[in-house]
């Protein structure tokens, strides 16, 4: 049954219907109508940043916590364009969000007047303006669907003053859930078991759609069955359980050593992922003429968008592999489980001495002062409490960090996608807002702290308590380690310079906890690493957001 309202009021009516209880936002005029109409609405909490990006992960973060889409309300164009960086990563990431700025009166087409949907199209899923009131109720129903639907990715709608402020007869039915976990090939799925039955060196390298799809038990037992050494590909969820004795940690083809693991498998089994996605070239093709690539995933776009695929299977990233573990059970004889035993133990080998060698690379800087990343990572590691999340935006600390922080549930360890520095702030707030009843702590670098640091009054505005733990190396330390990969693997040079990079560093050090008191926030500086478990206990007991200032080792 139709009701006379106005725009704004639609808007408003439809994100209740659709289940909104956060919007994430930064303001301007152009968003004051909604903003006055939020006095009638109580069961939103808005949530003010003071700026977009802060917004944005927020929103992102509380999407991929919840699993649907999460509201953002953003400033016209110059709003809107603070948050594209984070909206690439979204849409990278597959994550489901609703965007919207307001615009101003349309009549004012022959000034300046920006065209909002084109702005943000490359970096969106879906992206439209609208100029009449009665079109607010489809359209935002729309955006709930599309943003949703696989593949989930983030939707804008811009509002012109026009089509907030203007009356009209509104429908207000909200969206449907869209079941859309298709089923894939049992064609595909059969040719997939035969190659990985005829492989000797096949490898599974795991992403965030697995993650989505909620297969992480499904990529367990497909591991365990075929004794694959188990990657996970650049991405920001856990899609496998870290403590897992197959798992061989995150990918980076910027390392020497797992570069030449991929090249010396014969069959590499890509699900939910996309395959040696990598910020330098490596060359056209990754993997050598001899192996074949599986690649198995809800996107049909991420299927041969760069490595060359031997076997491209599109649909639910659980059911495929449900599938694909029963047509291996089939095909299994006696005679191939000592071969599959061996394999496994050998993966499970090659992870344990992995490990003790990295351990034994940092035990001699241990007692160094300023602390090691790795000697820092180890002691929160050990203090967090058990249920604690941990949010990964450590940047070039990142070995160290994933080496003492491990995750056996997708919600344990959320990470930064980084597809820009900046978003650890406000994803750390939106996985609190996502978690109430969990302690929530982001290990953030300081260089990527920067960017968004006004985030820190938002936590303390709100009173969203959780814990932002601050890599002080003084640099932006992942310049020099990228420039280091880049003259020394890309150019083929004998020395690099990467320690010595111009505009690097910073040469007035940053001091974090007293910019966190200055907003409302505990800081606390350590640089003794035996004061962490001390600051982390205070920091939990107080029920507040706080700071811990880590004054760390950057050297190379």
């Amino acid at each position: 049954m139709s009701q006379l309202m106005t725009g704004k009021q639609a808007l408003l009516e439809m994100l209740k219907a659709e289940g909104v209880d956060y919007i994430f936002g930064n303001p301007g005029t152009s968003e004051g109508p909604i903003i006055d109409l939020l006095g009638d609405y109580p069961e939103f909490r808005y949530i003010l940043t003071l700026q977009e990006s802060v917004a944005m992960g927020m929103g992102e973060a509380y999407a991929r916590a919840r699993g649907t889409a999460s509201f953002v309300s953003l400033h016209v164009d110059s709003g809107l364009a603070n948050g594209i960086a984070l909206m690439l990563d979204a849409l990278n990431t597959g994550t489901p969000m609703v965007i919207t700025s307001a615009n101003y009166d349309i009549r004012k087409v022959n000034e300046t007047i920006t065209d909002l949907a084109d702005l943000v199209r490359p970096v969106t899923k879906w992206a439209v303006e609208l100029t009449q009131p009665d079109q607010i109720p489809s359209v935002i129903r729309r955006a709930f669907n599309e943003a949703n639907s696989h593949p989930k990715g983030p939707v804008y709608v811009g509002f012109t003053s026009n089509a907030l402020e203007g009356m009209a007869e509104m429908n207000l039915e909200p969206s449907r859930p869209v079941y859309d976990g298709a089923r894939p090939s049992a064609e595909g799925i059969a040719q997939a078991a035969a190659m990985l039955m005829a492989a000797s060196r096949p490898l599974m390298l795991v992403g965030d759609r697995l993650s989505d799809d909620d297969a992480v038990a499904e990529a367990v037992e497909l591991a365990e069955l075929m004794g694959l050494p188990v990657y996970q590909a650049r991405g920001a969820e856990v899609a496998f359980p870290t403590r897992h004795e197959q798992f061989m940690g995150a990918l980076s083809l910027r390392v020497a050593e797992q570069r030449a693991a991929v090249q010396a498998a014969d069959l590499v089994l890509a699900v939910g992922s996309d395959p040696f996605e990598e910020l330098f070239y490596w060359g056209d093709v990754i993997l050598p003429a001899e192996a074949r690539l599986v690649h198995i995933d809800p996107d049909r776009s991420k299927i041969g968008r760069s490595e060359p695929t031997d076997l491209g299977i599109v649909g639910h990233c659980g059911l495929a592999m449900r599938d694909l573990i029963s047509a291996l059970e089939e095909r299994l004889s006696d005679g191939d489980r000592p071969e599959i035993g061996l394999r496994r133990q050998a993966v499970i080998a090659e992870r344990q001495s992995n490990r003790a060698a990295y351990e034994e690379s940092v035990a001699e800087k241990w007692d160094h002062r300023p602390m090691t990343p790795s000697r820092m990572m180890s002691e929160l590691a050990a203090a967090i409490p058990d249920d604690a999340i941990v949010v990964d935006d450590s940047i070039s600390n990142r070995a160290a960090m994933r080496h003492y922080f491990q995750a056996q549930r997708r919600a344990d360890l959320r990470g930064v996608r980084g597809q820009s520095i900046g978003g650890g702030i406000g994803v750390t707030m939106g996985t609190q807002c996502a978690y109430p009843d969990r302690p929530v702590f982001g290990v953030i670098g300081d260089g990527s702290a920067m960017m968004t640091i006004q985030g820190l009054w938002t936590a303390a505005n709100d009173n969203i308590p959780c814990i932002f733990v601050i890599c002080n190396n003084g640099m932006y330390r992942v310049l020099k380690t990228n420039f280091n990969v880049y003259q020394r693997d890309v150019l083929n040079l004998p020395e690099t310079s990467g320690g010595r990079l111009l505009y690097s560093d910073f040469g007035t050090p940053f001091d974090m906890a007293a910019i966190a008191n200055s907003m409302g926030v505990h800081g606390e500086r350590i640089t003794d690493p035996a004061d962490i478990k001390p600051a982390v206990d205070r920091a939990v007991a107080s029920g507040k957001p706080a700071l811990l200032d880590m004054v760390i080792d950057g050297s190379l």
